[in-house]
């Protein structure tokens, strides 16, 4: 990933409140569209002009070409608040985050945790993050929906991770259970992604748990119940379950590996 800096001048007088608002828009779109990374965008105004530093998945990712109905709006909206188009400085590469893909990948999974700031489209070949912008619009022409059951499977991932407090276990059962609200979101996106690709993509289904080893190898597909799900080795060292008709992965408990 890589890192930019935004600069956004002032061709008339404005004032702060109109300008944060463009710019926060603009912003959150490019976010909903997988073109920058994260959740808080500090800006900061100085010598009459603001200044902003996102992550994002490619050097190429506000390429026009990848913008979005709403991004193109927003880049409209800032002449309103007296603002030029924005002007791009390259600050250099995240040593701290993944490479994005360029290949197209034989399958993909919904894979995400609360220590990934990357897109939770993964490549099956590789687990590299494929950047959102290169695959058609979910819903409403952009992927708010995708970047929002990010947001909330990262938030439950935290709380059970923390194990301080009783959500632990209300988060847990949203991470692991088929049944569960986060599941049924996450795998009908699942299926719309798919739709759109023409990519096999499947769901990860988080384990924790589990009585031993032996029985976790006896674990059924939660969703049909097919015990041939069970892989002779693990898919990229993490999956060691696959059902091709229900199109979930998962893993052997983390207690019993």
């Amino acid at each position: 990933m890589f890192v930019y800096e935004l600069r956004f001048e002032c061709f008339a007088d404005t004032t702060i409140t109109a300008a944060e608002k463009a710019i926060n828009n603009l912003l959150e779109a490019y976010r909903a569209n997988g073109q920058v990374l994260g959740r808080e965008f500090a800006v900061a105004f100085n010598d009459g002009e603001f200044k902003v530093r996102l992550l994002m998945p490619e050097q190429t990712s506000l390429h026009p070409k990848h913008n979005s109905p709403w991004v193109k709006r927003a880049l409209t909206e800032l002449t309103d608040a007296k603002l030029l188009a924005p002007r791009e400085k390259f600050i250099g590469q995240d040593i701290n985050s993944e490479a994005s893909t360029t290949e197209v990948p034989s399958w993909q999974v919904l894979y995400t945790s609360y220590v990934h700031m990357c897109s939770p489209l993964r490549s099956g070949d590789s687990l590299m993050p494929i950047p959102l912008y290169h695959i058609p619009a979910t819903f409403n022409g952009d992927h708010k929906r995708v970047i929002k059951w990010q947001t909330e499977w990262q938030a439950c991932d935290e709380l059970q991770m923390a194990a301080a407090t009783k959500a632990e276990y209300a988060a847990l059962e949203e991470l692991t259970s088929h049944q569960s609200d986060l599941f049924r979101r996450g795998w009908d996106l699942r299926g719309r992604i798919e739709y759109l690709t023409k990519i096999p993509t499947y769901y990860y289904l988080y384990r924790v748990g589990g009585e031993s080893l032996a029985t976790e190898k006896q674990r059924p597909c939660p969703r049909c119940g097919s015990k041939d799900w069970l892989l002779d080795e693990p898919l990229l060292d993490m999956f060691h379950f696959r059902c091709d008709n229900c199109r979930i992965v998962s893993n052997i408990s983390w207690d019993h590996q």
